[in-house]
């Protein structure tokens, strides 16, 4: 939709929600909804409950701008629910959605259209788990739920006790686990806007590991932007990550991370709904790029929309 004809509409901003991911959701819409009254547009916030049918129609929504993160708003739900209600949404689509949310079908479509990432395998809840502890004997490994965000329930494996207790841990989060070889090196994110690269950055937590504080906390991280990579290799990441944000059939605004070790790089998994706080990447890519904060939000709004 074009800026003229949305400033004509109520845009609800849909945040917070009930997920481990509902402060971090709340500081992404309470400066989205700041952003867009700032610009001139009539919108509302609304902290998503599962009243949300109601909260739309008593708010009078238009067009939703969806800033929910985690599960029940960045994994195909609540844009199932707006597709049924007819609300045209910001961000992924409800299949691309449930796809990047769940990272095993992620890395599976990675791995069909040859984007590289980390060897892995899977656990369910249920499952004996000494056969696994047996033939892991590769350490460090990656232990994630399947369906977190923001590194919830994360644990870097140094050996056999600390995997199965990083396994018990995950599977605290969710019924599927994650288990992945470690990629040793660097940490960089690409932002996706619309189909192109915006500027590489590369994370470099002070503590070593970019989990829940690295990402939150002010201070916490230092950021290289642009990346300071050779440039062959950092236009082969580049256009790996528009790769894989066309390969999950995502539109909007996504982010892709990766590990690069020596020349070779590893797609960990892509975020449908990147934060959007002070500290988030995906803001700090598009500043670099010339593309303001209220910039920003806008082109996300305008590509607001219903799978066809």
């Amino acid at each position: 939709m074009m800026r003229a004809e949305l400033k004509s509409k109520q845009i609800a901003v849909l945040m917070g929600g009930w997920s481990g991911e509902r402060e971090v959701s709340l500081r992404t819409g309470k400066a989205v909804l700041k952003a867009l009254q700032g610009s001139g547009y009539q919108a509302c916030g609304i902290d998503v409950g599962r009243d949300l049918p109601q909260q739309l129609h008593d708010a009078g929504a238009d067009v939703a701008f969806v800033a929910l993160h985690g599960r029940f708003g960045e994994d195909g739900t609540v844009q199932g629910l707006l597709e049924m209600m007819g609300v045209p949404y910001t961000g992924c689509g409800v299949l691309s959605s449930s796809l990047t949310m769940d990272k095993i079908a992620t890395k599976k479509i990675l791995v069909y259209h040859d984007v590289p990432t980390p060897d892995f395998k899977v656990v369910r809840r249920g499952d004996d788990l000494e056969p696994l502890m047996t033939q892991c004997t590769d350490f460090p490994l990656v232990v994630k739920p399947c369906r977190e965000g923001s590194t919830l329930g994360v644990t870097i494996a140094h050996d056999r006790e600390s995997l199965h207790k990083g396994l018990q841990d995950a599977l605290k989060f969710d019924t599927r686990v994650l288990v992945e070889e470690y990629i040793p090196g660097r940490e960089v994110t690409v932002s996706v806007l619309d189909g192109e690269a915006l500027p590489i950055i590369e994370v470099v937590p002070r503590g070593g590991f970019y989990d829940f504080n690295a990402k939150y906390v002010a201070g916490s991280t230092e950021y290289l932007l642009p990346a300071p990579l050779e440039p062959a290799l950092y236009r082969r990441i580049a256009h790996a990550a528009v790769t894989a944000c066309d390969a999950l059939e995502c539109r909007g605004a996504v982010r892709a991370d990766f590990r690069v070790r020596e020349n070779d790089f590893y797609c960990l998994e892509v975020n449908a709904i990147p934060g959007m706080t002070e500290t988030s990447l995906l803001p700090k890519a598009a500043a670099e790029a010339g593309i303001a904060f209220d910039e920003l939000v806008q082109r996300i709004l305008e590509g607001a929309a219903l799978d066809k």
